[in-house]
């Protein structure tokens, strides 16, 4: 029997998935359960749609990542901060002061997919921002004393 699955079944499939089961454990477990409902030719073919859709949606949110990477890589993030008389620093440069820094420049990035370390000397640095997985954007973060 042919049923399309509601949710996540242990050792069968996922959610959306179309799978072939016997008559007695679609029967007596997926459908008394709600699990699953009878493949019908109207509930394939919606469930195709779906998919069709969702990869569609997924290759325009890669597009748009790698478009705003190809913005980012090799921008330029300049922040200020208060240095002591021996050149100390008082506190660090984080992942937030850089997206604040690149909001001013346009750009919406998440401070947590800013990946460095905190810089504690006037300097100028790598930093990586990951928009999705396997896109990645390289920017230079310069840190100059006020």
């Amino acid at each position: 029997m042919k049923v399309i699955l509601k949710s996540d079944v242990k050792g069968s499939g996922k959610k959306g998935d179309i799978i072939e089961v016997s008559d007695g454990f679609a029967q007596n477990f997926l459908l008394k359960r709600g699990l699953a409902e009878v493949a019908t030719a109207s509930g394939i073919n919606e469930v195709t749609q779906r998919k069709a859709a969702e990869s569609f949606h997924k290759a325009e949110e890669l597009k748009a990542a790698k478009e705003l990477a190809a913005r980012l890589n090799g921008r330029t993030a300049d922040i200020g901060i208060k240095v002591g008389e021996n050149g100390k620093v008082f506190g660090s440069v984080t992942s937030a002061q850089v997206a604040a820094a690149l909001s001013e420049q346009g750009f919406d990035i998440d401070k947590k997919s800013i990946k460095m370390d905190a810089i504690k000397t006037p300097c100028t640095v790598d930093a990586e921002i990951r928009l999705m997985e396997n896109v990645t954007a390289k920017i230079k973060v310069h840190v100059f004393a006020l």
